[in-house]
């Protein structure tokens, strides 16, 4: 049986080896890049089911840009997030705000947030309770 792939964003080579070690004793396969340009191009190339990425990584597509990259994205809009920073949730969802297209478009927000350091035990609940799709128990 393939195992679902979980696409892991982040510049810290500590975070990317913690989570994919959760999303492993999980019995998914994780697939850790360090920036967003990265992840947009192996997303395109090998759709995750899950994307865990980080807000604030020094490249040009940074996690802000590259979440609204995914989410205007034709291909991979559809594919859950789970945004993992040190930033609070409340300042991530200004930045998307300030992004959204003047069509009235809105860019969606994240199907879960968790502030660094993440907890194992959490990540873990969170992941499962995004890939079934039951966000009534995520809050």
């Amino acid at each position: 049986m393939k195992r679902k792939k979980i696409l892991i964003v982040d510049d810290d080579p500590d975070i990317r080896i913690f989570v994919s070690t959760v999303v492993e004793t999980m019995h998914f396969e994780p697939i850790a890049v360090e920036d967003g340009i990265e992840a947009l191009k192996m997303a395109r190339s090998l759709p995750p089911e899950l994307v865990i990425l980080d807000v604030m990584m020094p490249k040009i597509e940074d996690g802000i840009l590259t979440y609204k990259q995914f989410k205007t994205d034709e291909k991979l809009s559809s594919v859950p997030i789970i945004m993992l920073s040190a930033i609070a949730k409340k300042t991530f969802l200004h930045s998307i705000r300030t992004l959204n297209p003047q069509k009235g478009e809105d860019i969606p927000e994240p199907e879960a947030y968790i502030e660094k350091p993440p907890d194992a035990d959490e990540l873990t609940r969170v992941i499962e309770i995004v890939l079934t799709g039951d966000r009534t128990n995520l809050f």
